[in-house]
């Protein structure tokens, strides 16, 4: 510039207030959003985001075009995309498995989540697996019941075995099933409180790569990043809130700045 300004980009700004390049471990979610606003999304954010959602079973029922637009516009971003365990687990549940399976094929989908959040799965894991892989698809699977209350000690042991079992079968991650509410459901109890002694459990026996903890909202979401740190996978995060979960993971939200696990070091102090 004519006056001697240094030019910054804001990359060049984060580093020098100690924010490090981070990969991304946000998979937010699509609920039905339009093609034009998930593009949009996309075009802001895609560099953060460690996969997206196609949520819930809206995309079965919206235009075709509408659908496969957002999963090109996803993967002109280089991001994976992924069903949501619904539609899986009602396709099972009907006898319509494998056309489920050729459907999210030609629809150019990444990664499917299998679960049995509110159906009991006749077929083995194995199996399961083995027909997604035939279709060039990955698997996730999701951990917990929709309709059954938080999870207990019992009910934790039982689903990491489980969650064992599917990564044995073939399945690259596991998610901690938490809904749109965080609220009476997985490691939440009936106040929205997360219990940390479940979470770490989760934690132990899988890795924090491996495991996706469901956070659909603030308060789900500030809780897992004060308590694992920047590291922490989070799912079920709406689009328009991944920004905000960004900041706060790089100790850039001004309750983040606060907490030693969070708070960038700026790099003199190093």
């Amino acid at each position: 510039m004519s006056d001697g300004t240094r030019t910054l980009r804001t990359r060049d700004f984060l580093r020098l207030i100690g924010v490090a390049d981070a990969p991304p471990c946000t998979s937010p979610f699509d609920p039905g959003y339009d093609p034009a606003t998930v593009e949009s999304h996309l075009a802001q954010s895609a560099h953060l985001m460690a996969s997206l959602k196609i949520s819930m079973a809206c995309w079965l029922i919206a235009e075709e075009q509408a659908t496969r637009r957002k999963i090109l516009a996803a993967r002109a971003h280089n991001v994976a995309t992924v069903t949501g365990g619904g539609p899986f687990e009602i396709a099972a549940a009907q006898g319509q498995l494998e056309a489920y399976l050729d459907l999210c094929a030609d629809l150019g989908i990444t990664t499917i989540e299998c679960g049995e959040g509110f159906t009991t799965l006749s077929m083995r894991p194995d199996a399961v697996v083995q027909l997604a892989t035939q279709r060039g698809l990955r698997v996730q699977f999701e951990l917990g019941k929709k309709h059954e209350g938080p999870f207990t000690d019992v009910t934790v042991d039982e689903t990491i075995e489980l969650g064992r079992v599917w990564l044995g079968a073939g399945a690259q991650q596991l998610v901690v099933e938490a809904r749109e509410s965080a609220l009476d459901v997985g490691a939440f109890d009936g106040q929205g409180t997360l219990n940390l002694g479940f979470v770490d459990r989760f934690a132990e026996a899988f890795g924090l790569e491996t495991v996706i903890f469901e956070a659909p909202n603030k308060a789900s979401q500030f809780a897992f990043l004060e308590h694992f740190g920047a590291r922490v996978r989070l799912g079920n995060v709406r689009l328009e809130e991944l920004l905000r979960v960004e900041i706060f993971r790089r100790g850039l939200h001004s309750d983040a700045f606060a907490m030693p696990n969070l708070r960038p070091v700026a790099p003199q102090a190093r």
